[in-house]
């Protein structure tokens, strides 16, 4: 599954979110699943609002990290893997 770089991926509704001390811990009702993201994968999932296009999503993770290099491929994985778990749609 590629990402829809024009999408605005938005939190699946009825996911709770629970933060702990390494990230989040992410609870799915509807498959009665629990998720555990690290912090960059907690930043790619509290973008997923509906109003900030997936394409937005590297840059941002760049600047909140101070990172040299923009992860394009890194955002791509962790999107893709949201969207797989029924996190984001």
């Amino acid at each position: 599954m590629s990402v829809d770089w024009e999408a605005c991926p938005r939190v699946a509704p009825g996911i709770q979110t629970n933060e702990v001390a390494d990230g989040y811990v992410v609870y799915d009702p509807d498959r009665e699943r629990v998720h555990y993201l690290n912090n960059t994968a907690v930043l790619v999932l509290e973008l997923c609002t509906g109003k900030i296009k997936a394409a937005d999503m590297p840059h941002r993770v760049q600047t909140a990290y101070n990172l040299p290099e923009t992860p394009v491929v890194e955002v791509e994985e962790c999107l893709q893997k949201l969207y797989r778990e029924g996190l984001v749609h």
